[in-house]
């Protein structure tokens, strides 16, 4: 029985603290161990203890007894509601995720928004809308332990590289990495925008592919941060940029799914660009350009990674896949038909690179070399699309529809 006949269980001394001033914190705490229909008692001297309590109660769901005569230090007595408000179990809240260790479940609702993963959520409030929304839409099994390694693989431009480190190159063959270095801000700057823009479609649930986006984002920011520094690194003027390689970019742009866009950036375009670097790496004609390439490449191999294996999560589930990646690639190769494809001065200074010389064999020794690379980028592709599910012959015909801009 209630109010003061049997003393309740357990009690509360507020002492002099109001509800203005945070007693409800007090009350909350001892009414949480507390069974729907037991009391505990309440005691304490702010005058206006009881107004503010019956408020209080009232609005979470509880019931309030005012103590009788006799049952002083006691002021009154509440009384668990049935349907009350807890921090810890909301009658009727819904968890945004599943009770599992990670917690990602198939579908995020819209009503969760920016809701931690596996808190409760209050019912009502706005929704927010998120294109990708589906697990297997953005998922990658790899995703937790990707972001793990991209955060401790980060690297400070300003100390990473030895910008002071003495050389000297030939004018033409400073030109020649000026221009590749060029074509590399210009490449990595659609890098930068693509998933930046793929960011801002996840929903919040996904956290671990938004977290691997966002340090993707970083690093291609820092690339484009070092390909122009090392560019202006002995003059101050650019190389030239071709209206193919910008065509070819703006496809990669304009590409409005997840998948396919991760599909054209990372694992067609991003995957030859290793080659790229590689080529770079080995040929580099002064160790700026060597470490710069090698870090690089590093970053990129990891991207790289995320994008084959979110497409091999997805083409898992989604039959369908394999046919809107090949209709993708043949789309693309359809709109640049017609442009010059790799930047020609961009040609010749890889050339002059693995040359390492004017002389007659150089040059040939170079252009063989770029050939090789060219070889090695196709290769790469069609293996890559092997894993995917395209069969060998397949494989072959859509990395052959690849631009002829490498990104």
């Amino acid at each position: 029985m209630t109010s003061g006949a049997t003393p309740p269980a357990l009690s509360l001394d507020l002492a002099g603290l109001g509800f203005e001033h945070g007693a409800h914190l007090l009350l909350r705490r001892a009414l949480r161990p507390v069974a729907p229909g037991e009391e505990v008692g309440v005691s304490g001297t702010d005058p206006g203890l009881l107004p503010h309590l019956t408020v209080w109660c009232r609005r979470e769901g509880h019931t309030v007894t005012p103590a009788p005569d006799g049952a002083a230090p006691v002021r009154a007595y509440v009384r668990r509601g049935t349907a009350a408000r807890d921090r810890d179990r909301w009658d009727g809240a819904e968890r945004a995720g599943g009770t599992g260790p990670d917690g990602v479940v198939a579908h995020a609702a819209p009503h969760w928004g920016l809701a931690a993963r596996g808190a409760l959520v209050e019912a009502g409030g706005p929704e927010a809308y998120f294109p990708v929304s589906d697990r297997d839409t953005a998922w990658a099994e790899a995703a937790p332990r990707l972001y793990r390694q991209a955060t401790a693989a980060q690297w400070d431009p300003h100390t990473a590289i030895a910008w002071d480190t003495p050389f000297t190159l030939p004018d033409d063959v400073e030109d020649a990495v000026v221009q590749v270095m060029t074509y590399l801000v210009e490449n990595e700057q659609a890098a930068l925008v693509v998933p930046g823009r793929l960011l801002a479609q996840v929903h919040p649930h996904f956290r671990e592919v938004l977290q691997l986006l966002a340090v993707q984002a970083a690093d291609e920011a820092r690339h484009v941060e070092v390909f122009t520094r090392r560019a202006l690194l002995r003059g101050s003027r650019m190389g030239t940029s071709s209206v193919g390689g910008r065509a070819s970019l703006t496809t990669l742009l304009t590409e409005p799914d997840f998948s396919i866009a991760s599909f054209l950036l990372s694992v067609l375009g991003e995957g030859s660009f290793l080659n790229l670097l590689t080529f770079l790496e080995r040929h580099a004609p002064d160790p700026v350009t060597r470490r710069i390439s090698q870090l690089v490449r590093q970053d990129e191999a990891r991207h790289v990674a995320f994008g084959l294996g979110h497409l091999e999560h997805r083409s898992a589930v989604d039959p369908r896949l394999k046919g809107r990646l090949r209709a993708a690639v043949e789309r693309r190769h359809d709109l640049l038909t017609h442009t010059a494809g790799l930047n020609e001065d961009v040609f010749d200074a890889l050339v002059l690179l693995a040359a390492g010389s004017w002389a007659p064999e150089g040059i040939e020794r170079g252009w063989r070399a770029v050939q090789r690379m060219r070889a090695e980028m196709d290769e790469g592709r069609r293996h890559r699309l092997s894993r995917l599910g395209f069969p060998d012959d397949e494989a072959a015909a859509l990395s052959a529809l690849h631009t002829r801009n490498f990104m």
